[in-house]
């Protein structure tokens, strides 16, 4: 998960208050270990546990508003949906990640966009034009209490430099309080903390697991978790366990492996080829194209995905062409409810996954899956924001060329046939993707005529011509372009930084293979399914001791490790798990200890494991406790 260490003022009364600590003096916490303590101080502020769920609105204000956030009516709702029944701990450290600590440079540059007299203050008329139109729109409660503040209101106007000092020092001295409390309560300070957990004491860095045996025995985990002060000790003291079980997988470096992905003679084959891209969503989750494949007879099939490689500026980074892609192939069945899984591309050669077999005559279901490992939310918040427009010497808008640029990116990210031209299908899944609504048959005409566009599909230049039409309807306010880019996985210095474009390659000896794009999804469900039954039939499984329904498989494979857990009881179980005596690895959930809930009768992935540095070995050392 990305973290937010929130602004330098906050950064540095944390800093501050822990320069005393033992734990400090030998290594100095990080920020991300920073934001994880304000996550733990305002959360318990609320709540006596971690394992204890967010059940409403209010509790989730509350605990924004001590983490040091001010969050309006729309955000509370952004989060808190008509279909969400409770919010966790990791729930919320993913909030806390995306609402990140407005500044006072900030807030006074907002504002004094707004101060036409430039003394300090805006007309109420003015502020209520601003607060209810622009930007994430307040209700008109909400601006009724930022008017009738009494220190900062006085003769029809708001005091704006009065507002962001009072706005700092509350949020400031609300994010303190917290901290405080957390500092002087030691029994705090040593609960753990749903995903995460503080105070993890320093461990020698030489001694490792063995590498074998594959699994290790319930006496040796025992010994190897008892030895010095480890984790165990603490962990026993905060938290009852029932039982533990633990596996250890040592993994080669990747460039010292041979590639067992190996591309058949493809001379005479036929081919298929759509390209598609997995986005994060606000709360982490990740959605992605999913497609239908027709094979009209018995064949040899050769599929791969990869991330697509962009025309890239020259210097110009980028981060999605490491992220790890797969493809699962299922195959529907008239008499089967559920498609059938029939294979993914677990083999790889280099940055490409790919799978080689035959497959019998009818229509497939191709779902993409990243791990989530790689394809993560920006740690640090970029500064700098990229032009977009610009207006000439005669006051004409034109887009920059760093901005044409990036338009041309998504365009080629969309352009899923890669024909070089937009047709109204692909223009849809843009248009779901940063507007969340379809263009109709009479909008895609009016598009038709005054852009430009061949054979009824809109070309890279009317694609352009579009943006700046918008840019213009806006007097070049840039607001819906960011709006467009930040859903396309862009940040502020138009990196793409929160998408991986892929494509994928379909080759069939004996017929022409047919492909088409047919939703836009979150990657679960159907997918979660198909993950859990490749893990299934080929994984290391150990039964929880002394509960035989609870089951951990854990499978490796080339490059990542998938565990999954099988709960066949009635009852729902928390597991909790711990990943701090790994090495060289990350995992999709971004942290070294949580808890999952798994429901009664039923099999969840319960992580993705790669390692850091694909040239160095890794280590993969996990121990699954249930909780009692």
């Amino acid at each position: 998960m990305a973290s937010n260490p929130g602004s330098d003022t906050a950064l540095g009364t944390q800093k501050s208050m822990l320069s005393g600590s033992p734990r400090t003096k030998k290594l100095p916490l990080t920020e991300q270990e920073i934001f994880y303590m304000n996550c733990r101080a305002a959360y318990l502020t609320i709540f006596k546990s971690s394992l204890e769920n967010i059940i409403s609105k209010d509790q989730l204000y509350l605990a924004l508003q001590h983490a040091g956030r001010n969050p309006s009516q729309k955000t509370i709702n952004k989060y808190w949906t008509p279909q969400t029944a409770k919010l966790n701990f990791d729930d919320f450290c993913i909030i806390l990640s995306k609402e990140k600590p407005t500044s006072k440079a900030e807030l006074l540059k907002s504002f004094k966009q707004l101060d036409v007299n430039d003394d300090g203050s805006i007309l109420h008329s003015d502020l209520h034009k601003y607060l209810t139109k622009r930007g994430e729109k307040m209700t008109q409660e909400e601006v009724n209490a930022v008017i009738n503040l009494a220190d900062v209101n006085a003769n029809g106007k708001f005091d704006y430099i009065k507002f962001c000092k009072l706005y700092m020092t509350t949020s400031e001295q609300c994010l303190k309080t917290t901290l405080e409390r957390l500092e002087a309560d030691s029994k705090l300070r040593r609960q753990q903390f749903g995903s995460h957990m503080e105070g993890s004491p320093e461990r020698d860095p030489s001694p490792a697991p063995k590498p074998s045996p594959r699994i290790i025995r319930k006496d040796d985990q025992e010994t190897f978790l008892s030895k010095g002060d480890s984790s165990h000790s603490l962990l026993s003291t905060t938290r009852k366990f029932k039982t533990s079980i633990s596996f250890t997988i040592t993994m080669s470096a990747n460039s010292n492996q041979d590639s067992k992905l190996t591309e058949p003679n493809l001379k005479d084959w036929q081919c298929a080829q759509s390209k598609g891209c997995f986005f994060l969503e606000e709360d982490g989750e990740v959605i992605s194209h999913q497609y239908k494949m027709h094979v009209p007879q018995r064949s040899v099939l050769y599929l791969t995905i990869r991330p697509l490689n962009l025309s890239q500026i020259e210097g110009k980074h980028s981060p999605w062409l490491s992220v790890d892609t797969a493809l699962y192939i299922l195959k529907e069945n008239e008499d089967q409810a559920e498609p059938q899984l029939m294979c993914f591309t677990e083999l790889q050669n280099r940055e490409v996954f790919g799978w080689t077999g035959e497959l019998g005559p009818g229509i497939y279901w191709l779902i993409p899956s990243t791990t989530g490992c790689r394809l993560k939310k920006e740690i640090k918040p970029v500064t700098e924001e990229a032009q977009l427009v610009c207006r000439d010497e005669t006051g004409e808008l034109f887009l920059t060329s760093e901005f044409r640029s990036t338009l041309s990116e998504i365009f080629e990210v969309i352009d899923l046939d890669g024909n070089g031209l937009i047709s109204l299908e692909e223009y849809n899944f843009f248009e779901l993707r940063t507007s969340g609504e379809k263009c109709d048959e009479d909008a895609w005409a009016v598009c038709r005529e005054n852009f430009d566009t061949k054979k009824n599909e809109l070309t890279r230049q009317g694609f352009m011509d579009l943006h700046l039409m918008e840019a213009n309807d806006r007097e070049g306010d840039p607001l819906d372009l960011w709006v467009t880019l930040h859903s396309m996985g862009y940040n502020k210095a138009l990196q793409l930084t929160e998408a991986c474009p892929f494509v994928i390659n379909i080759y069939a000896e004996r017929c022409k293979p047919r492909i088409k794009a047919v939703h836009m999804e979150a990657c679960s469900g159907q997918l979660e399914r198909a993950i859990c039954r490749s893990v299934l039939d080929r994984s290391d499984a150990k039964v929880m001791d002394g509960y035989e329904n609870i089951i951990v498989h854990t499978c490796s494979y080339d490059t990542w490790i998938t565990s999954i857990i099988e709960n066949k009881s009635d009852d729902k179980v928390i597991i909790h798990i711990n990943n701090e005596l790994s090495k060289n690895c990350v995992n999709n959930r971004g942290l070294n200890i949580f808890a999952v809930e798994v429901a009664p009768r039923s099999t969840m992935v319960c992580q993705h494991v790669m390692p850091l540095d694909e040239r160095q070995e890794w280590i993969y050392y996990c121990v699954y406790s249930l909780i009692s």
